[in-house]
């Protein structure tokens, strides 16, 4: 019986970024001429946006008006409650962080980019030295019980929910004023103090109503469903930029004559739950319309009744699936939140515009939009991080 001889293995590369680039980026002649061409473009590109920002920017418009920029017109001597609000938040988020890398190492790659960016921030940014301590501190803080999530028993862990929902009466409140505070109008808010607010109860409220009608549209009742497919329907036909018109300006109408005058914020955030909601609606149809019919009929077999069975079998499963949608949506109203500064509302496009126009600063556009598109930027990729870490923690995509 003839033996079959025992070849080696196949010669492999060593896996240096020579061998990786004449693999990936010089491949074949066109590949090459492409590779190139390509870091030609990118090098001028770059050393354009390199010589502009070191030679020709004027960067003292950011530097002179930062407080504008995040807190709009809010009191100077009251600045220490929005402190108080960034440190509330900051030891929620580093609790709430530690119990989600609970099984991960305890200083992982993104977490050290993110504390070391903050701190050099804090170091190199162009602010007052009580600013600089305070920004140190809050990321002390973070750091903090950011281990102390990783170390606190996952049943304690388990009221945090209801620990964020509390701390949002005490944020309002320091926001706000009263009860023993300065009252602080809402004329006064503005910036990115403005922008987080509106966005977030937006969010907050949307979520829920989205989710109501989208299980009124699945509804066996024939007036629930008509009256949520209407809903959705009349209200995805129409522009964000018209229902937002309709709160400022017509919503006070339908409510009656002695009721008092709605605030403009609370206009601004009916109109953007209104219309995130019909859209949340539809992503979280689709999360419905996935799960297996057997599963619910399943479910009514063992005696569950409609209620528990939402509850317990199908909302889950829904709102598993269409987590990538729903970040996408809560990604798109935070953006939404711009088209206010079209209605007097200085959030930070509408205080960015307030800047430029100071006889001082016009013409400084790109330093004023570059540096708010940054602030856009890492809020939203923030958003989109924590939602891809659900999806794998949920195991989104994955049987």
């Amino acid at each position: 019986m003839e033996t079959i001889p025992v070849l080696p293995p196949p010669a492999t590369e060593s896996p240096t970024p020579w061998n990786w680039a004449r693999k990936n980026l010089f491949s074949t002649w066109y590949n090459s001429i492409l590779t190139v061409v390509c870091l030609i473009v990118s090098f001028q590109v770059v050393k354009g946006i390199i010589v502009w920002a070191t030679t020709k920017a004027q960067w003292r418009v950011l530097e002179a008006n930062l407080p504008l920029f995040f807190a709009g017109r809010f009191p100077s001597e009251s600045y220490w409650r929005l402190w108080v609000i960034v440190a509330i938040i900051a030891l929620l988020g580093g609790l709430t962080w530690g119990n989600i890398q609970r099984q991960e190492r305890p200083w992982n790659l993104p977490l050290l980019i993110i504390l070391g960016g903050a701190v050099a921030i804090a170091l190199i940014s162009p602010i007052d030295l009580t600013s600089r301590f305070y920004i140190l501190g809050i990321i002390v803080a973070i750091a903090a019980s950011y281990l102390a999530g990783r170390q606190i028993a996952p049943k304690i862990m388990s009221w945090m929910p209801a620990v964020w929902a509390l701390s949002f009466p005490v944020i309002l409140w320091l926001i706000k004023g009263g009860l023993g505070l300065r009252e602080v109008e809402t004329n006064d808010w503005g910036g990115l103090v403005l922008t987080l607010f509106l966005a977030i109860i937006s969010i907050v409220l949307s979520f829920p109503l989205g989710v109501l009608l989208a299980l009124g549209r699945q509804s066996t009742l024939p007036v629930v469903k008509l009256l949520s497919t209407l809903y959705i329907e009349i209200i995805r036909g129409l522009p964000l930029i018209g229902i937002l018109f309709l709160g400022q300006v017509m919503l006070q109408l339908f409510l009656p004559p002695e009721y008092p005058k709605l605030d403009r914020v609370v206009r601004a955030i009916a109109g953007l739950t209104l219309f995130s909601a019909a859209y949340l609606a539809e992503n979280v149809r689709g999360g419905l319309q996935a799960i297996p019919r057997g599963q619910i009929e399943a479910a009514k077999a063992i005696g569950l009744n409609t209620p528990l069975l939402t509850i317990l079998i199908v909302l889950p499963q829904a709102l598993r699936t269409v987590i990538p949608a729903i970040g996408g949506q809560f990604i798109g109203l935070f953006m939404d939140t711009s088209l206010l500064s079209l209605f007097g509302m200085l959030e930070l496009i509408g205080i960015s515009r307030a800047v430029l126009a100071n006889p001082s600063y016009i013409g400084r556009y790109a330093e004023v939009y570059i540096f708010i598109g940054i602030i856009y930027w890492i809020f939203c990729y923030s958003i989109s991080q924590a939602s891809r870490k659900i999806e794998r923690n949920l195991g989104v995509g994955h049987r």
